[in-house]
C-alpha cells in the first residue's frame, strides 16, 4: 500500500503546529495529497435568566467558531503554499453534522494524522480520537502533545496480539515497516494467555513481513503481572523507537470501558509516534 491521500485533523492552534509539522513532512515524503480536516459543532442554545434563548450569547459562540475556522484554514493553507504540497482545506460545522461530515472525507484518506489528546486542554474536539478509531475504518497516526516526532520513523516497534485489529494495523503500517531500518514484532505474553500461541502467530507475521523486504526482528516479554500496556511503554523505552503500531481496542468493550487496556493506556501515555487501527 502506498500513502496517496492523508487527513491532518485539527482542532485547535494549540495543536496545529504538531499536527501540521508531521502531516505536511509526510506529504512531502510520500508526494502525497494532504486534507486539512476541522470540525466545529454548533453552539447549544443558553438560556438567559429570564428563561429565553440568550441569543448574543449564541451569536457570540458561532462567531468565536466561525474565527477559529479561518485562523486554521490560514495557517494550513499558509504551510502549503510554503511546502508546495498538493493541499486542501475542509471546515465543516454544525451539530453532530459536523463531526460525521469530518468521519466521512477521512474514510477517503490513506491515513489520519491527529495529535493525542492534552489533559489540561479544555477545547472540544470534533471528532475525537476514539471516534476516529472506531468510525472511520482508516489507520490512525497519533502525535503526542509534548513529544517531537521525526516522521523519518527509523525504528518501528509493533506491538503484535494476534487480533485482527493487530494485523489490520500492521499491514496498515506497511509503508512505514518497508521504510524503516528496523522493524521489532513484539509479543508480550499477557495474563491468562500461553506464551507459545504469540510466539507462533508472531513469527508468521515477521516471516510476511520479511517477503515484503522489511527488516524485522522478533521479541517476546513476559508481562510479569504488568497490564499489557506497561509492557509495551517498557519496550517502547529499551528499543528507543520512533513509531509504535498497534491494534486499537481489541478487548470486549466492557472490559475496555471499566478495566482500560493497552489502548487507553498508550493514548494517555503516548511516548512516541503511535499508528493504531481498528
Amino acid at each position: 500500500m502506498s500513502i496517496k491521500t492523508i487527513g491532518a485533523v485539527i482542532y485547535h492552534t494549540g495543536d496545529a503546529a504538531r499536527t501540521l509539522k508531521t502531516a505536511f513532512d509526510l506529504a512531502v515524503r510520500n508526494d502525497a495529497h494532504l486534507v486539512g480536516l476541522h470540525g466545529e459543532y454548533a453552539p447549544v442554545p443558553s438560556v438567559s435568566p429570564m428563561g429565553t434563548p440568550d441569543a448574543g450569547l449564541i451569536q457570540t459562540e458561532i462567531e468565536m467558531g466561525r474565527q477559529r475556522s479561518e485562523e486554521l484554514g490560514k495557517i494550513f493553507n499558509d504551510m502549503a503554499r510554503r511546502q508546495s504540497v498538493s493541499a486542501e482545506w475542509r471546515a465543516v460545522s454544525g451539530y453532530a453534522a459536523s463531526e460525521e461530515s469530518v468521519v466521512r472525507i477521512a474514510r477517503a484518506c490513506d491515513l489520519i494524522v491527529v495529535q493525542q489528546h492534552d489533559p489540561d486542554d479544555a477545547t472540544p474536539r470534533t471528532p475525537g480520537i476514539e471516534t476516529l478509531l472506531f468510525d472511520c475504518g482508516r489507520p490512525v497516526l497519533v502525535v503526542p502533545y509534548a513529544v517531537d516526532v521525526d516522521p523519518a520513523f527509523k525504528r518501528v516497534l509493533v506491538a503484535w496480539n494476534g487480533t485482527e485489529q493487530s494485523a489490520r494495523a500492521t499491514f496498515d503500517a506497511l509503508p512505514f515497516i518497508l521504510a524503516a531500518e528496523s522493524t521489532e514484532i513484539l509479543c508480550v505474553d499477557p495474563r491468562g494467555t500461553e506464551e507459545k500461541d504469540f510466539a507462533v502467530s508472531g513469527a508468521d507475521i515477521a516471516e510476511s513481513l520479511s517477503r515484503h523486504g522489511a527488516k524485522v526482528t522478533l521479541s517476546s516479554q513476559h508481562s510479569g503481572g504488568l497490564p499489557a500496556g506497561a509492557s509495551i511503554e517498557n519496550a517502547l523505552a529499551e528499543s528507543r523507537a520512533d513509531l509504535l503500531v498497534m491494534g486499537a481496542f481489541s478487548q470486549p468493550w466492557l472490559k475496555q470501558f471499566f478495566f482500560g487496556g493497552a489502548t487507553r493506556t498508550l493514548l494517555e501515555s503516548m511516548p512516541t509516534a503511535t499508528l493504531m487501527s481498528r
